[in-house]
This record gives C-alpha cells, structure tokens and sequence, in this order.
C-alpha cells in the first residue's frame, strides 16, 4: 500500500457547502446594478469562476460596466454576506474527520479558488482554521484550477512531495487540477456538487463517514 503524508482540502463545497450563500450574495448583486437574471441562466453558472461568469452575463446583457470592476464588486459583496452570517456549518461528518486526522498527525491545508478575505471569513465562521497548517487561495498563487499551480504550491508549503498528497475536491476543474499535478484525487459529492463530473477521480464518496476507514489504511 502506498504510503501518503498529507490531505489538501478544497473548501467551497467540500468543506462547506457554500453555493446557497454565493447564490443568495449574487441576486443581491444583480438587483444592486439593475440586472434581472432568470433562475435558470443563474442556475448555468454554478461552479463557474467569477470572472467567467461576468464575462458572459456581460456580453448577454449588455452591461455597461468593465469586468475588473464588476468582479470586485461581486467579491466585496460575498464578504459583506459571510460577514453577515452568525456562523457556517461544516459539512456533515467533517469534524469527526479532521479530528482523527489531527490525532493521527496527519498534515492538512485548504486549497480554495475563493478570494482571501472570504477564505478567512468561512473559516472563522466554520471554526475550522485550526484544523490546516495551511489555507491557501489560488489568488496568491497565479493560475486557477483546472491548472495544478495551487495543489504543487500547497504541497511545497506543507514539505510534502505531490505524490504523497491526497486531494478532496468537488468541482471538475479541481479533479482536472489534482491530476495533473499528480496527485491522488477523492471526489466528494455534496449536496451543491453532485451534478458535476467526477470522473477522473480515483476515489468518490457522498459521506465524510465513509472516508474515515479508507484513510486509515492509506496512512497506515
């Protein structure tokens, strides 16, 4: 059995499951520059990078707005949402997880395309930040995912080689990004991610719970 050393773990849908607060942060956003965007175009953009995502709403709808500015906009208007928020909760059978891998001196980081300051809010809410040696964003890095720069960059932070690294992600261009950086990939499918292609995956789950036992063996 190979031996691995450290799990990096994606957050918006893995760690939390964050789409219904992004959904809710973006009405408020279209509604504030007079957008009125059908449910089911909105529903379209799920999993999408931000940026992607304006660029088309952009051409669709004619905005009159430059897409630099329509995406800080968006990020300052996530903040102010999590912001707003009492606490987060982690995703079912998370904590009992990290408990374990904590115990067992598992080394663990967050690898996330959000944007720092959200990073740092859901993590505060969740309670979770003690839990990583590491939280990084794709932001600090450079490219994003479907690239492999955040998972070799988060694996060089912890001191562990790509190859004993296991990577917990949702969303296809994470998958895509694990992979090409050579790392082994579990698919965890929540209840925001499960339409999504999980293919290339070498590992999928639906519950934390079942996870659990399959790790022991891998860290053993």
């Amino acid at each position: 059995m190979k031996l691995y050393s450290a799990i990096i773990f994606d957050m918006d849908g893995v760690l939390v499951d964050s789409e219904p607060y992004h959904i809710k942060a973006e009405k408020e956003l279209f509604r504030k520059v007079g957008l009125d965007i059908p449910e089911e175009e909105h529903a379209g953009y799920t999993g999408t990078a931000t940026d992607v995502m304006w660029r088309e709403i952009i051409r669709l709808h004619k905005l009159d707005i430059s897409i630099d500015e329509i995406v800080a906009l968006n990020y300052r208007e996530s903040e102010k949402y999590f912001l707003s928020l009492p606490q987060i909760p982690p995703m079912p059978g998370l904590v009992v997880l990290l408990d374990w891998a904590t115990d067992t001196g598992i080394s663990m980081a967050v690898a996330s395309s959000s944007v720092p300051k959200v990073i740092d809010i859901i993590m505060e809410k969740t309670g979770l930040r003690k839990y990583f040696r590491q939280v990084v964003s794709s932001q600090v890095v450079g490219k994003s995912k479907p690239e492999p720069d955040i998972f070799l960059y988060t694996a060089d932070q912890l001191s562990v080689p790509p190859e004993q690294c296991i990577v917990i992600e949702d969303s296809t261009n994470g998958i895509k990004a694990t992979k090409s950086a050579g790392m082994f990939c579990v698919a965890y499918c929540g209840t925001s991610s499960c339409s999504r292609d999980t293919a290339q995956a070498d590992l999928q789950i639906t519950d934390f719970k079942d996870l659990k036992p399959i790790l022991e063996n891998m860290f053993c």
